[in-house]
């Protein structure tokens, strides 16, 4: 078929696989939007699942259904080596400026405590030229946000921030991608920040996206967190939402699947967003009419196969370091080992039988192990044990020599 017209094509204009399936979310949504604009207690927001679910573009969609709501929204994608104060001033200085072009006396206002907010992170006695501005032509505020403690200066801004939104009618959403990254002194401020606008019925939610463990992050900040958020587990499709991920698309181009294809490509996937898209893409270019059929689907498996090797699985594996990736490669020996009943899709094994299987003490790899932790590769869902935090991706090591 055309591959001009290929619908899977990243960008291709046609609801992406990822948002198959995810209606809940979005009509929960809403529901947190329309409360929260009414002044009704409601929680902020944390989606969780592996890589390849489609967490990131659910959490850009979420954001649409903020901006059609006329809320103010900013989003930044947290990282291991940056702290919060920058990313957030720029995140936050978008919402302020959406929610109304007129730069009135209390926009200016808040505009000047996000500018001293992010200035603070220079040091008070920074030169001018060191200290970062977030293209804010309003003067800092002196005073408020600029203590240097993280915690203080994050429930100041966002107070301020929505107390502008609720004196304007709207709300501020800011969302958070990878928020497992974020710093635990920052973790612990924002859940604090959280805490305070919503006891005093702020319009101002905080939208996040990580790793399966994200709740225990925020947990072990603050005992309260579990108060705080309304925690979505963004997980695999089931068969049905795989298969419209893949018939809505082709429908839209006058195309169909067989119902073997169809079988054939939930057993290749797995219902992962991100591989029914991979392997939809391929499927398309090489059908050479439609309906597409098992055969196409046998003479697609190796090319998609191929293009994640490189761009899913092979680039996630190139961050680590020789030492790490024989950790990785040990983790999945350790999960190859496991009896078919007791393995699980991120493929969940114990320390202890890692270090077996290296035929090292458990404390010798610990080095290893935490690096694989911070760079987002493997986490840990129970004390004791270890996961991919891709799907497939120990099966990969496993056949990839």
């Amino acid at each position: 078929m055309d591959p001009i017209r290929n619908p899977y094509a990243p960008g291709a204009g046609q609801r992406p696989p990822e948002l198959a399936g995810r209606d809940e979310q979005l009509q929960t949504f809403n529901v947190v939007l329309e409360r929260v604009s009414r002044g009704r207690p409601e929680r902020s927001v944390v989606l969780t699942g592996l890589r390849g679910v489609g967490k990131t573009v659910l959490l850009n969609a979420l954001r649409s259904a903020a901006v059609r709501a006329k809320w103010g929204t900013g989003k930044l994608e947290a990282r291991p080596d940056q702290r919060l104060r920058r990313p957030l001033s720029s995140a936050l200085h978008q919402a302020v400026r959406e929610l109304g072009h007129a730069q009135t006396e209390d926009v200016d206002q808040v505009l000047g405590v996000i500018k001293s907010f992010a200035q603070r992170d220079a040091g008070t006695g920074a030169k001018l030229r060191d200290k970062w501005s977030p293209g804010i032509d309003a003067p800092a505020v002196t005073g408020r946000a600029d203590s240097g403690d993280i915690e203080i200066d994050l429930v100041e801004l966002l107070s301020d921030a929505g107390g502008l939104a609720a004196d304007l009618g709207r709300g501020i959403a800011i969302f958070i991608d990878e928020m497992q990254d974020l710093h635990p002194d920052d973790v612990s401020a924002l859940c604090a920040a959280c805490h305070e606008i919503s006891q005093a019925s702020l319009p101002v939610i905080v939208v996040g996206a990580g790793l399966p463990h994200l709740p225990a992050v925020l947990s072990a900040s603050k005992s309260y967190s579990e108060r705080l958020f309304r925690y979505s587990r963004i997980d695999r499709l089931p068969r049905e939402s795989a298969d419209l991920a893949l018939q809505s698309p082709a429908e839209s181009e006058d195309a169909s699947f067989e119902p073997a294809a169809l079988d054939a490509m939930y057993d290749a996937t797995g219902g992962y967003p991100y591989f029914i898209q991979a392997y939809g893409k391929v499927a398309w270019d090489v059908a050479p009419s439609t309906p597409v059929t098992a055969a196409d689907i046998a003479v697609a498996a190796p090319a998609a196969e191929a293009e994640l090797a490189v761009g899913f699985f092979g680039s996630r594996y190139d961050r680590a370091t020789p030492g790490e990736r024989e950790y990785l490669r040990a983790m999945a020996d350790a999960a190859g080992e496991l009896p078919v009943e007791e393995r699980d899709e991120v493929e969940s094994v114990p320390t202890a039988a890692v270090a077996a299987v290296l035929g090292r003490k458990p404390q010798s790899l610990s080095p290893a192990r935490d690096a694989l932790l911070k760079k987002g590769l493997i986490y840990s869902g129970e004390r004791g044990r270890i996961a991919f935090t891709v799907p497939h991706f120990g099966r990969y090591l496993r056949t990839a020599g």
